[in-house]
């Protein structure tokens, strides 16, 4: 069976003006076979790109409804979005970073962190080693703030309670919290005389610092048997103790360190009445000839010292010194304020010097 190529049938009838081509010719394209010779090429870049205005419309004709011509609201030609005119990051090619000068400070690459807002807790320090725990906040302390909570019950009944301080820095930062652990008997049949046991807590609710104080005597009379306080430092490790010198006319102790050695003295007035006025203790070098520092009994308003016992007590001392030696000066605050102003049956207890 023979093929032989079909004549062109289009779909609709020659009398419509459709037909097959002639034989021999071939359609004329109605586009260019070459398409360089008919499209010229991009068009060269100009110096300043201008911004396309828009969608091209012929001559007369009318845009369609929702199209937009010109520029779109909000952009701007030239500029990536996320960076401001003008703005480059990092350094440009070929120039070298820059470099601090010689006698000057390194530029601040890292924007400081706020400080702690008063009356918060101060942030531990870090990266300090041969410290006992809880005692880094002492390394960037040179004085310290204590504040005795008022009790209710003690001041209008008269029932002796366990004491219970807020210890801050300078700029009124919390630094610790300190609660007398005694029993009941005790404190109100010793009265200021009464031995105790302080634990002193950091923020994170961990005692840093424990102080014991045993049962003695204070009398000029009794040489043999004054008062004493021994320091821990985590609980059970000794770092040093506070213990009188038998002294007719002034208070005088002594600072030991874990071992038993002098290391500081401390000094009180002949009269420790605080009546109108602060009553302080300075703190001497070994051998009580400098002046290093200070613990200061403050004037809390007369309703504070007349109704209750809830005193106010500043200590200062280098801020170079040991940190065991300033837990250890701490735990010679709480010793004062129990030897001189500490209140038994709302009766003040302040008396002159040791007599």
């Amino acid at each position: 069976m023979s093929h032989k190529p079909m004549p062109y049938s289009p779909n609709f009838p020659q009398s419509q003006g459709y037909g097959p081509p002639p034989e021999g010719e071939k359609g004329e394209d109605s586009y260019p076979l070459n398409p360089q010779a008919a499209y010229p090429g991009p068009p060269s870049r100009s110096p300043v790109p201008m911004p396309h205005p828009g969608p091209m419309l012929p001559p007369g004709a009318q845009p369609l409804p929702g199209m937009q011509t010109g520029f779109q609201p909000g952009f701007q030609p030239g500029f990536q979005p996320g960076f401001q005119p003008g703005f480059q990051p990092g350094y440009a090619p070929g120039y070298p970073h820059p470099q601090p000068q010689p006698g000057y400070p390194a530029p601040i690459i890292q924007q400081p962190a706020p400080q702690g807002v008063p009356g918060g807790w101060m942030a531990i320090p870090q990266g300090l080693s041969n410290c006992p725990p809880g005692l880094e906040y002492l390394s960037l302390i040179d004085q310290l703030l204590l504040r005795q909570k008022v009790e209710l019950l003690e001041s209008f009944v008269g029932f002796e309670t366990n004491n219970k301080y807020t210890i801050m820095n300078s700029i009124g930062q919390k630094v610790y919290y300190a609660v007398e652990d005694n029993d009941c008997c005790t404190r109100n049949c010793c009265g200021p005389m009464r031995p105790f046991d302080m634990k002193i807590f950091d923020n994170y609710r961990n005692e840093v610092i424990h102080l014991h104080r045993p049962l003695a005597c204070d009398s000029c009379w009794c040489p043999c048997w004054l008062q004493s306080m021994e320091v821990t430092a985590p609980p059970g490790t000794v770092i040093g103790s506070i213990e009188q010198e038998w002294s007719i006319c002034k208070p005088c102790y002594v600072i030991k360190n874990a071992v038993g050695d002098v290391v500081l003295r401390i000094k009180g007035p002949v009269c420790t009445f605080s009546i109108c006025g602060d009553v302080k203790f300075y703190v001497y070098s070994k051998d009580g000839e400098t002046k290093v520092g200070k613990i200061i009994k403050k004037w809390s308003g007369l309703a504070r010292e007349a109704f209750t016992d809830a005193d106010h007590f500043g200590i200062s001392f280098p801020m170079d010194l040991d940190v065991k030696i300033k837990a250890v000066l701490l735990g010679a605050c709480f010793l004062i304020d129990f030897m001189f102003f500490e209140k038994s049956g709302n009766q003040e207890s302040d008396r002159p010097g040791m007599l």
